[in-house]
């Protein structure tokens, strides 16, 4: 076979398969892209909330404190 020969049946190739897609794509049910959506969110079920509690909530609010008092600090310190 010479090599012109094998790139015009690799042309006919890709037509052919271009014009499979084509038609696959066609027939398709929608065009959308990623995840179908859901049928029935009350089947799926919908994600749950996460509660905090009030204490957890304190918990955090007393961490962020030490935090930002840490970075004061540290910020004084770099000024001096």
């Amino acid at each position: 076979m010479e090599v012109k020969q094998i790139l015009a049946e690799l042309d006919q190739e890709i037509a052919r398969l271009k014009e499979a897609r084509a038609l696959l794509a066609g027939n398709s049910s929608g065009s959308r892209r990623g995840r179908p959506a859901a049928v029935n969110s009350a089947s799926v079920g919908a994600p749950r909330r996460r509660n905090l509690t009030p204490e957890g909530r304190r918990r955090i609010s007393e961490a962020l404190k030490r935090r930002w008092a840490a970075r004061r600090n540290a910020a004084q310190k770099k000024a001096a």
